[in-house]
């Protein structure tokens, strides 16, 4: 099964907007279409495992732990963390080709870190 992502709320929407420019198949939720602004970190998760979508996200501070956490006890889609100091291409292309070359069960419990 293809990946389908989601973005966290503190993911640069400019991103976001040149991935689905670049590869208009691959499915990626905004946060604002997963209700996701104002939730906790855990509750983030939840929802993006109800949703089978790969995490999308900047929060390299509290987001590894919590998913560690969250994992523990449930299954995730997994987790992508993109540093907000990567050039845009480069985010663009790695999250293309994560999506053209992994199938989501890949994922499953896994947290990486771009650049790949």
């Amino acid at each position: 099964m293809k990946i389908k992502f989601q973005a966290d709320a503190d993911f640069n929407q400019t991103i976001l907007n040149a991935i689905v420019r670049s590869e208009p198949l691959i499915k990626f939720q905004t946060a604002d279409a997963a209700g996701l602004r104002g939730m906790q970190d855990e509750d983030v998760l939840e929802r993006a495992a109800k949703s089978e979508r790969l995490l999308v996200t900047h929060d390299h501070r509290t987001m590894p732990a919590n998913f560690a956490e969250f994992i523990s006890t449930q299954e995730s889609p997994g987790i992508l963390i993109v540093p907000q100091h990567l050039e845009l291409t480069t985010v663009v292309d790695d999250i293309i080709l994560i999506w053209m070359v992994s199938d989501a069960e890949d994922w499953i419990n896994r947290i990486a870190y771009l650049p790949l």
